[in-house]
C-alpha cells in the first residue's frame, strides 16, 4: 500500500516558485526524511502535505484519497513541529487527550491511547505535571506523544529535535527511530541535518532550490550521489572536491574524495600542507590544503600529527567520484 503520493506538486507564493515539479511515492511503514539546506522547500512541502497551504497545481494522495481540498483536521495526519506548542495551562495527560477530546472519543478510549503513549515515551510519571515543570526533551516527547494518540495515517515532524541539546537530539532521535519501529507507522521527517537523515531513514529525499535531487536509501545516497550537491550534502566530515589535473586526471572535470577514502602514505603522489587537526578521540579530523583547495582527511584513532606538517596521500581510483563543469556524475 502507499502512504503518500505527490504528483507534479508546485507552489508559489506571488512570483517566487518554491516548489517546483514534486514526484514523491512512500510507502506504508516508510520512515522518509526530507533533507535539504535552509530555503530549499522541505518544511514547505511538508505543510502542503498536511494541507496548512494549498498546492499550486499538482495532486497529494493520502493513501486512496486525493486530499487536495481536505482540510488538515480531516487528512487523517498529525504533525510534530519544532516549537512544542503545548499548553501551558494543561498538564501532560490534558496535552496528550485534547485532540481525542474534540473529535469526541470516549472516555475509555482517550485513557488507554494515553496510558499506551505514556509508557511508550516514558512519561507515565509525568502526566500530572505542566509543561513549565519538564525539560525540553520531556516537552518534545509530549508533543510527540499527543501526535501517537490520534492513531494517524501519518506522522509528520518538522524538525523536531532543533531545540534541544546534543545530548538530547542523539537520545531522542533513538527514540523516534524505536517509536517508529514499535508503531510501523508511515513518518515524514523535515531536517537540514544530515546525520539525522543518515540515521533515521528508510529513504531520503534530497531538495535543493524547490526541486528533488536524489531518492534513495542513505547509503544509496552516500554511495551513489547523482551528482555533486547529493555528494556533498551527505557526510561528515563532508566529502573534498579536487581539480581533476591535481590527481593526474585529464579532463576538465572535478573528482571527489570521501574524508575517509584518503591513506596518508610516505610516497603519496599529493603532498598536502596541514591546517588544523580536530581530535576526537576516537578519530582524527586533519585538515589541510593543497594547492588553495581545502581537503579533509578522517584518520580513525588518534595521531601525532600536527599543523604545518606536509603529508602525502594517495586516492585509490575505485573510491574517485568524478564530477562534470556542471556537477552531474560521470
Amino acid at each position: 500500500m502507499t502512504a503518500l503520493t505527490l504528483t507534479n506538486v508546485n507552489k508559489s507564493f506571488g512570483p517566487v516558485h518554491v516548489l517546483k515539479d514534486i514526484n514523491i511515492e512512500i510507502n506504508d511503514g516508510e520512515f522518509v526524511v526530507f533533507v535539504g539546506p535552509s530555503g530549499c522547500g522541505k518544511s514547505t512541502l511538508l505543510r502542503v502535505i498536511a494541507g496548512l497551504e494549498d498546492a499550486s497545481s499538482g495532486d497529494v494522495h493520502i493513501g486512496e484519497d486525493l486530499v487536495n481540498t481536505t482540510p488538515p483536521s480531516k487528512r487523517g495526519i498529525a504533525m510534530v513541529f519544532q516549537s512544542y506548542a503545548l499548553y501551558p495551562h494543561l498538564n501532560v495527560r490534558k496535552n496528550m487527550s485534547l485532540a481525542l477530546k474534540q473529535e469526541k472519543k470516549s472516555k475509555d478510549v482517550i485513557e488507554e491511547r494515553v496510558s499506551e503513549a505514556s509508557r511508550m515515551l516514558d512519561l507515565s510519571d509525568y502526566l500530572d505535571r505542566y509543561p513549565s515543570e519538564l525539560s525540553g526533551g520531556q516537552r518534545q516527547r509530549v508533543a510527540i506523544g499527543r501526535a501517537i494518540v490520534r492513531h494517524p495515517k501519518l506522522f509528520l515532524f518538522d524538525e523536531p529535535l532543533s531545540n534541544l541539546d546534543a545530548a538530547l537530539r542523539m537520545n531522542t532521535r533513538i527514540e523516534i527511530a524505536n517509536l517508529h519501529s514499535a508503531l510501523s507507522a508511515s513518518m515524514i521527517y523535515v531536517t537540514h541535518d544530515q546525520t539525522e537523515a543518515m540515521t533515521l531513514a528508510d529513504k531520503i529525499v534530497v531538495l535543493r532550490d524547490g526541486r528533488v535531487e536524489q531518492v534513495g536509501s542513505p547509503m544509496e545516497l552516500y554511495n551513489n550521489p547523482t551528482n555533486q550537491f547529493v555528494a556533498g550534502f551527505l557526510g561528515s566530515p563532508a566529502m573534498n572536491f579536487l581539480r581533476g589535473e591535481l590527481l593526474g586526471e585529464q579532463g576538465d572535470h572535478t573528482i571527489g574524495i570521501r574524508p575517509e577514502d584518503l591513506i596518508v602514505v610516505p610516497n603519496g603522489h599529493l603532498a598536502v600542507q596541514v591546517r588544523h587537526v580536530e581530535e576526537l578521540g576516537g578519530e582524527t579530523n586533519v585538515v589541510a590544503e593543497v594547492s588553495g583547495t581545502p581537503v579533509t582527511i578522517r584518520l580513525f584513532g588518534q595521531s601525532e600529527i600536527r599543523p604545518g606538517d606536509t603529508l602525502h596521500i594517495d586516492v585509490p581510483q575505485e573510491r574517485r567520484y568524478r564530477f562534470s563543469t556542471t556537477g552531474e556524475r560521470l
